[in-house]
């Protein structure tokens, strides 16, 4: 083992130890219950673990805010800066020691208002670091400030009267920044979509930008509430090359919203037309060229039923769109296949006894 500025570097010998999630637990987090927070670290906890990443040559970056204690939380080297400085100074590791893998975690705050002209240009070096924005739309360390996310009208300490300004959207703005290379949002009260989502963003080589939408529940809890009761509105960006969970997409749209009805979702959200609001009046059906009611239909009788297209067509449904769907389905299948991988050991992560909590130790 040699000493690079005051980091370990480990040589190969160790590459045959097994981590487990203990490995990466650090301090018990101290965030108030309920807090999305908590969701965010055991889903980085479970990606550590699955990567294998070596705590020793991980670290995790973090400014000022209720989410930058993360890196007290993690058994890796971590660095907690000053307000808005997440960024700088993770490239800086990130240029001496690129043998290191470098996280970011930054607030709304942090992120979007004093640190945005780090995060802008950080987009365009495009370094090989993965940068988490916690956004709960809020300044929650300071208590209850707006911050540049902060919903228009929605009453602060600093704006009693309601947030003047509509939000920033950190997607577009992101989007827009020359050489950006991954640009993802997620949900903390959805973790499976959540951890595929860091896990997609910790594999691309380049800079990985991932908003999580993420609830504060003493100060901001109706800001994201919408969100959560509706389904249809987690996953707001669509790729070709995107993040694909099966798990979220077993239940056709048909039936998450006669299980909103049945669960008291008030029917303005139902209704609303599934939407990235990615600008003004645009909507998913619009973009696809067909309702969702209309794909449900026929995707059940080509899935489900397990029948051809033709029979489909032959059935009165539209020939453009079933011709569509059939198209769509085959050209994003591989998505839906995980990569073979090779078993070198008795084990078989995900199914068998791998630590000691498991066994009540």
């Amino acid at each position: 083992m040699t000493i690079a500025c005051g980091l370990p570097v480990l040589h190969q010998d160790h590459d045959d130890h097994e981590y487990g999630l203990s490995d990466y637990e650090g301090a018990r987090a101290r965030w108030c219950p309920g807090c999305g927070d908590h969701s965010i670290l055991a889903a980085v906890q479970k990606l550590l673990t699955s990567e294998q990443l070596v705590p020793e040559q991980t670290v995790f970056v973090s400014g000022i805010g209720c989410s930058s204690r993360f890196p007290h939380y993690l058994k890796t080297y971590g660095f907690h800066g000053i307000h808005g400085r997440a960024l700088p100074v993770a490239t800086g590791i990130r240029l001496h020691r690129p043998d290191l893998t470098v996280f970011v975690v930054m607030g709304d705050g942090d992120c979007t208002s004093i640190g945005a002209g780090h995060w802008i240009h950080a987009l365009r070096y495009n370094l090989d670091i993965v940068v988490m924005l916690l956004d709960n739309g809020i300044y929650g360390l300071t208590k209850l400030q707006t911050s540049p996310t902060t919903p228009q009208g929605f009453p602060t300490n600093t704006q009693p009267h309601g947030s003047w300004l509509p939000p920033l959207n950190p997607l577009q703005v992101a989007l827009g920044v020359t050489n950006a290379s991954f640009v993802a949002q997620t949900a903390e009260w959805a973790p499976a979509h959540l951890f595929a989502t860091l896990r997609a963003a910790y594999r691309h080589r380049g800079l990985s930008f991932v908003r999580i939408l993420q609830r504060c529940p003493i100060y901001a809890g109706a800001v994201y509430q919408k969100a959560v009761s509706d389904p249809a509105r987690i996953a707001m960006l669509v790729h070709d090359d995107g993040v694909v969970v099966p798990e979220l997409e077993k239940l056709y749209k048909a039936q998450v919203r006669q299980l909103a009805r049945v669960v008291g979702v008030p029917d303005q959200i139902i209704t609303k037309a599934p939407s990235a609001d990615l600008w003004e009046g645009q909507t998913d059906e619009g973009e696809l060229g067909f309702a969702y009611d209309q794909a449900d239909a026929i995707l059940f009788r080509l899935v489900d039923e397990r029948r051809r297209a033709d029979d489909v067509i032959a059935e009165g449904f539209d020939t453009r769109i079933v011709r569509r769907i059939v198209e769509l389905m085959a050209r994003n299948q591989f998505k839906r296949v995980p990569p073979p991988v090779a078993k070198i050991s008795r084990r078989t992560i995900g199914i068998d006894f791998l630590y000691n909590r498991d066994w009540g130790r």
